[in-house]
């Protein structure tokens, strides 16, 4: 039963306090606490350590599996054209599971006990606490699990050769997304592109977090409608 006006005590252990805020639940986890220290999220030390990943484990870990499942399909004769053209498919895949999972995984409403604290365990932290830079990636648990299915569809639907490729290709727009991901909360970007993408995502995190579901661009947002509107346009219309 949801205890009735339940507060979130911001000091002890988290995910087992969130669920109790039933239907309140969302409206709270979209008012972001800015602050680089984030909040702890298990009374028990392993499960705690177990959410906290820095940066540099995305690629430090990942990198070597992207290079090694490439330089083998090239080893199994695959020319260069192809293998470019294999891997920017299998980035484009990723990209599209970024944007799947954002929009309709990570963004579902929710206000059972449980679906609130698997949902704050998943991306409900991370609009909480927008800042805190050791929960910003994916653990790299959590990478690991999401990989066995992507090996297994391309072994399905393609000979072991173009296989690899494509599952490199996917893994490499991974590590783009995270570490982008990282980059545009703790960056400072000083190119346009790098500085538009900060701007976009931003404004997904502060100002309409029911659109811009893309991060390492806006390439599925603007094919399937869920560009947000800018403050300008929004303007024009209210007059």
């Amino acid at each position: 039963m949801v205890a009735q006006d339940f507060q979130v005590d911001l000091t002890k252990a988290l995910v087992f306090q969130v669920g109790h805020l039933g239907e309140a639940y969302h409206e709270w986890v979209h008012q972001p606490i800015v602050c680089t220290e984030g909040p702890r999220f298990f009374e028990n030390e392993f499960l705690e350590f177990l959410t906290r990943t820095v940066w540099w484990a995305v690629p430090t870990i990942w990198l070597p599996v992207v290079f090694f499942s490439i330089s083998k399909s090239v080893r199994m004769g695959h020319t260069f054209p192809e293998i470019v053209m294999m891997v920017l498919f299998g980035i484009l895949v990723w990209t599209l599971f970024e944007y799947t999972v954002h929009r309709f995984l990570f963004h579902i409403e929710t206000k059972s006990y449980w679906g609130n604290t698997i949902h704050y365990l998943l991306h409900g932290c991370h609009h909480k606490h927008p800042m805190d830079g050791l929960r910003l990636v994916f653990p790299p648990i959590g990478t690991a699990i999401i990989c066995f299915p992507f090996w297994y569809m391309f072994r399905l639907l393609s000979p072991p050769s173009v296989a690899l490729a494509l599952f490199g290709g996917t893994l490499l727009g991974y590590v783009a997304y995270d570490v982008t991901h990282y980059y545009l909360h703790h960056g400072k970007p000083s190119k346009s592109l790098t500085q538009d993408l900060k701007k976009y995502h931003l404004n997904h995190h502060f100002r309409i977090q029911s659109k811009g579901f893309g991060i390492t661009s806006s390439l599925w947002d603007s094919v399937f409608g869920t560009v947000p509107s800018t403050k300008a346009a929004e303007k024009m219309s209210n007059q």
